[in-house]
């Protein structure tokens, strides 16, 4: 598990700091511990001292070399209480060990750093922690004791056994070195369960993702907890929810133009036949109307696919210009009149001559027009009605086309301007045109909107700015072509 990834990354950086802070804390601790037990010991040997010096003070009348061992040797003998936990030496003034109150024969050849001490500094005290001869580790305080010219009349060496407070501070040291270890025990098993919550999840998510990868839509990720990572799983289902429908989409696509294709390429090879072996000239005129009609018909859809790939890959360009919209409206409503009157639909072109123009380019404009007739023509029954209407409100031009056709589900509504989305797959057409003209209007600064009711009919909106609203609004046109025409005037 710690091999790489996360949880390496985790265990170095959590762990190993979090390691490193209580190596510090615990080493800091006991050298605090081990500092203060000592200073203890210190306190408490000094504390002796004074008293046998005061003892030493008021039995004499001053340091009288004379009665110095007389009186310490009573004092240790007869009123010292503390033999068990302490050891008092009487020194002279040669250094040679007088009495001891352990009443041992003492080992003169051991060293006495802190009596060395006592007698060059200031204030005649030694202090020493070390080791005797036998190991045993000791602290000792002599203290020299002077008459009142300064003369040495003799030492005093209080001497205490460090190895219980070694061990009671060893003790602690222990205490806290398990603490550290349960605390580092606990911290790993916590985090390790904290880890194995995130990268299990994580690597079904990734195998997930895999099989996603691989074109299995439906896979779908089962959500733990309502956290950050069940959101990436409701995130990741709903990707694969929405790369299922886009490849449902794209298969229906490619079968809706595989079959629009076929179908004029099915007439056209049936009509050329037919006039390769001979005909009469009202079969031979009939049929090169249809072999026109359907060729006009595949070189719209190639034509609607191709403009559908630059639009997707951003290649489309537009040929801008200041143009009248009524124009481009007026050609469009012309193109489907036989349509309309021969499939017994009645096509109504209210015509407003009141439009400011437009910066934009006619033909694609024109193809935005020609789309959106077209549908209204195809989901509208015969006997039905499809009007073209337009006005202008607060700087945009509309363009109106409505139907009494058969109506979008409010289910599709939202999705008609996907690319390849068709919302009734009995009517021929590509799944493109909508989303066409929605990017083209968009390429203008305007926008494509569709309000629908089933069987009552669909209203198509297109609504484009104003050559007036575009200047006073220069950043709102997207298109690089119309901002070069709103350059060009302000030059101007």
């Amino acid at each position: 598990m710690f091999t790489k990834g996360i949880s390496r990354r985790w265990f170095l950086n959590t762990i190993g700091i979090v390691f490193v802070i209580l190596v510090i804390f615990i080493v800091s601790l006991s050298f605090m511990v081990q500092t203060s037990v000592y200073n203890g010991i210190e306190l408490a040997i000094t504390g002796r001292v004074d008293e046998l010096l005061n003892w030493l003070s008021a039995s004499s009348g001053g340091y009288m070399t004379s009665e110095f061992t007389a009186i310490t040797r009573d004092y240790i003998e007869n009123y010292f209480q503390d033999k068990d936990k302490m050891e008092i030496m009487a020194l002279s003034r040669t250094g040679q060990i007088l009495i001891t109150s352990t009443g041992f024969e003492p080992d003169q050849q051991q060293a006495m750093p802190d009596y060395d001490m006592a007698l060059q500094s200031e204030d005649s005290t030694g202090n020493w922690v070390g080791s005797l001869n036998t190991g045993e580790k000791v602290m000792a305080i002599t203290r020299a004791v002077r008459d009142e010219n300064g003369t040495l009349v003799g030492s005093i060496r209080y001497m205490v056994s460090l190895e219980r407070a070694d061990q009671q501070t060893f003790l602690v040291i222990i205490i806290l070195v398990l603490a550290g270890a349960f605390i580092m025990l606990l911290l790993t098993f916590t985090g390790i369960y904290f880890i194995r919550s995130i990268l299990v999840p994580v690597k079904q998510i990734s195998a997930s993702a895999k099989q996603i990868a691989q074109g299995d839509f439906d896979v779908r990720i089962e959500k733990g907890k309502d956290d950050e990572l069940g959101q990436l799983c409701d995130a990741v289902n709903d990707m694969a929810g929405e790369l299922g429908a886009a490849e449902r989409m794209k298969n229906d696509f490619i079968s809706s133009v595989s079959h629009e294709l076929r179908t004029p390429l099915t007439a056209i090879k049936g009509w050329a036949e037919t006039l390769r072996v001979g005909a009469d000239p009202v079969t031979a005129e009939k049929g090169m109307t249809v072999i026109i009609r359907e060729s006009e018909r595949l070189s719209g859809l190639v034509e609607e696919l191709l403009d559908f790939s630059r639009l997707q890959s951003g290649r489309m360009r537009l040929s801008a210009a200041r143009l009248d919209i009524l124009a481009e409206l007026d050609e469009a409503v012309y193109l489907f009149t036989d349509r309309a009157r021969t499939e017994h639909k009645d096509l109504t072109y209210e015509e407003n001559t009141s439009l400011s123009p437009v910066y934009g380019d006619r033909d694609r404009l024109r193809q935005v027009f020609v789309n959106i007739i077209d549908n209204a023509l195809k989901y509208t029954e015969s006997g039905g009605s499809i009007t073209v209407s337009s006005r202008e409100e607060e700087g945009f031009v509309q363009v109106i086309v409505s139907d009494t056709g058969c109506g979008i589900p409010p289910e599709h509504l939202p999705n008609v301007k996907k690319k390849f989305y068709k919302a009734n797959q009995l009517v021929r057409g590509s799944g493109i045109g909508l989303a066409v003209a929605d990017e083209i209007a968009a390429m203008h600064g305007g926008s494509l909107r569709i309000e629908s009711q089933v069987g009552v009919g669909t209203v198509v909106t297109v609504s484009l700015p104003t050559c007036g609203w575009l200047q006073s609004h220069p950043e709102a046109a997207p298109a690089p072509e119309i901002q070069k025409l709103l350059e060009e005037r302000n030059d101007t």
